[in-house]
């Protein structure tokens, strides 16, 4: 199969691209820069850099490529920053996917795409309702979600409209290696490798630690996006998540025991978001019937990985 991905050089997308080589699959890429994740892509990838706000760009993509499969991945992914900048993140997430949408309309490309949207387009859901599944109400309480509510419906509506192979992922959370240090897990590894590199004062600082959250590793999540391209069905929705939740405090625990030093925890009001539910959870049950997927690397696992990762970036920075 010949698979596009967008933003290659993210967090994800490097992630995605090593899981579909190892199925097999040709990979191409298109990022906006070049970005930090450029050094980890498999030498024969070589990404084209182009901005996916320019309709004209997607159009030559998809006579360059003719993929077989598009893993729209690109945009903003970090919720605090659609506070700061709600419309660039609506600008950002929305335009390049309705391009990409019309581009395959005007091409008549019968390739599948697969559109990330996210379970911030459930919003806030009463903890009577949880597990979140697929049918729960669309209710973004942020201008990140409904920029995912967006590239959702948008998804849908081209399916329906025009017959596009469209199949929509809404991914929970999901950590590991080379994950910003913005978002949580790698936030507080980074921290604490720093701590013990000698290169921060012994103080972790952290904002809701009560909230709880439905962790995957990144290459499960990886591993999910390719089963559903495979075998998911056109049109459709899809929650990925271990159908657990892991409270942000037994998070900071777990990164904690792996380290044998003395660190002292400060809670700081600026980490705090203006809208936070205190928990959300994903029915899997539609995945794993369409797929037969399942999560491979426990949470604990996982936070392993991620504070092994920023330990050796700390140790490069020493040098």
């Amino acid at each position: 199969m010949r698979a596009l991905i967008t933003g290659i050089t993210g967090f994800a997308g490097g992630h995605l691209a090593d899981v579909l080589l190892g199925r097999g699959h040709q990979v191409f890429g298109v990022a906006r820069d070049e970005g930090a994740g450029l050094q980890y892509l498999n030498p024969g990838i070589s990404p084209v850099i182009a901005d996916l706000q320019e309709p004209a760009i997607i159009e030559k993509l998809l006579d360059d490529i003719q993929p077989d499969a598009i893993y729209h991945l690109a945009g903003q992914a970090f919720v605090p920053t659609s506070w700061q900048a709600p419309w660039d993140t609506l600008a950002n997430n929305i335009r390049p996917q309705l391009n990409i949408l019309q581009a395959m309309v005007n091409r008549q490309s019968t390739a599948r795409l697969l559109i990330v949207a996210s379970n911030q387009v459930y919003g806030h859901v009463e903890t009577s309702q949880m597990p979140v599944s697929e049918e729960t109400s669309l209710r973004p309480d942020n201008p990140y979600g409904v920029s995912k509510v967006t590239q959702d419906l948008l998804g849908l509506q081209y399916h329906l409209s025009h017959g596009l192979d469209v199949i929509r992922a809404r991914p929970f959370n999901h950590i590991g290696p080379r994950q910003s240090p913005v978002f949580v897990a790698s936030s507080f590894a980074r921290q604490i490798a720093w701590i013990e590199a000698g290169l921060s004062e012994p103080v972790i600082k952290v904002g809701n630690l009560d909230a709880r959250r439905d962790f995957t590793d990144v290459i499960d999540v990886m591993q999910a996006y390719a089963l559903l391209v495979e075998q998911g069905q056109a049109g459709e929705a899809y929650n990925i998540g271990t159908g657990q939740a892991y409270s942000i405090q037994y998070l900071l625990e777990v990164l904690l025991s792996y380290t044998n030093l003395s660190i002292e925890v400060k809670q700081e009001a600026d980490r705090m978001r203006p809208a936070d539910i205190s928990v959300i959870y994903a029915d899997n049950s539609k995945l794993r019937a369409a797929t037969g997927w399942e999560p491979t690397i426990s949470f604990e696992d996982s936070l392993r990985r991620v504070l092994d990762y920023w330990r050796a970036e700390a140790k490069s920075n020493r040098k």
